[in-house]
């Protein structure tokens, strides 16, 4: 049995009003089931949906940074480290992935690891002076960055799921529908034990408070989704879409919001997994303690 975590940045549940809220307005199949505030957990629209406290008990509005590091390691990094930290990953927050990291214990616990998403060269010459904590969390684990060449034969998938926009930078790799890119992330899912997939960019339509946008973002997310569940069994492959703050699920303002956000599970194991998470501290033990139960890992981390 394997585990995708698809992250997608940015994404709370909102009020179910097609005026500020563009999960209330674009045409999904699974991702509608977002729509709404549940103060508890639902099956909505075939997907159990949990409402996953982000706050983490520190004032201030819950960060990427902090939140992602939190999602990976099942550690309160802002209670940690005093403060919501936002954007990228810092030397304080590097040092609480470090060996603890999903990435890492996973394959500490022998099971097969990978980061689905593409990086293109300006990673591999150093270009980047900011590192993401996915990032750094897969430099820490010893874990193989995928590349173009593997986005070109159909064994990655770029952060923004069709590839116009490395097209766009001057990159040739064929276009691909957001359909067949799940399918694409179904089979790397069910070739390793564990698979993280990064979406930001409905971070980015939030703040720019881009209706139409976000719109077309969560429609692109909702047929990757339709791929993935399409080209995998839910008795081997168990989905997990979640967030590190709210945000586009509420355009009248540009900045991050204390909602819940939205962690849906798909597949075999789901209700066992969903009774364990509460906040986005709660996501990589279950995770892991899935993957212990299910015999994809030996536990040996954890004994």
């Amino acid at each position: 049995m394997s585990v995708l975590m698809i992250f997608v940045d940015g994404v709370g549940i909102g009020d179910d009003n097609p005026a500020v809220n563009p999960f209330a307005r674009a045409r999904t199949r699974h991702l509608v089931a977002a729509s709404g505030v549940p103060d508890r957990p639902e099956l909505r629209a075939g997907v159990l949906v949990v409402p996953t406290d982000a706050t983490l008990g520190v004032d201030g509005l819950p960060q990427s940074a902090s939140g992602q590091t939190t999602l990976l390691t099942g550690i309160n990094a802002a209670r940690q480290v005093g403060r919501h930290v936002h954007g990228f990953c810092t030397k304080a927050l590097a040092g609480i992935l470090d060996g603890a990291s999903l990435f890492a214990r996973v394959r500490r616990e022998g099971g097969r690891v990978t980061f689905a998403n593409a990086y293109t060269p300006e990673f591999f010459r150093g270009e980047r002076r900011f590192l993401s904590v996915t990032t750094v969390a897969m430099k820490q684990a010893g874990l193989p960055f995928r590349d173009l060449d593997d986005l070109a034969r159909g064994e990655a998938v770029f952060h923004d799921i069709t590839n116009r926009d490395v097209r766009e930078r001057g990159y040739h790799v064929p276009e691909v529908h957001p359909e067949e890119a799940g399918r694409r992330l179904a089979r790397l899912a069910l070739s390793h034990d564990f698979t993280m997939y990064e979406h930001f960019q409905t971070d980015q339509a939030g703040h720019a408070r881009d209706m139409d946008r976000a719109v077309l973002l969560l429609e692109q997310l909702d047929l990757l989704l339709d791929g993935v569940l399409g080209a995998s069994d839910p008795d081997e492959l168990l989905v997990v879409m979640t967030s590190d703050h709210g945000n586009v699920e509420d355009l009248t303002t540009r900045t991050h919001t204390k909602n819940p956000v939205p962690t849906m599970l798909w597949g075999t194991g789901r209700e066992a997994v969903a009774r364990e998470i509460r906040t986005l501290a709660d996501v990589a033990p279950a995770l892991l303690r899935y993957l212990r139960k299910r015999g994809a890992i030996n536990g040996a981390d954890h004994a």
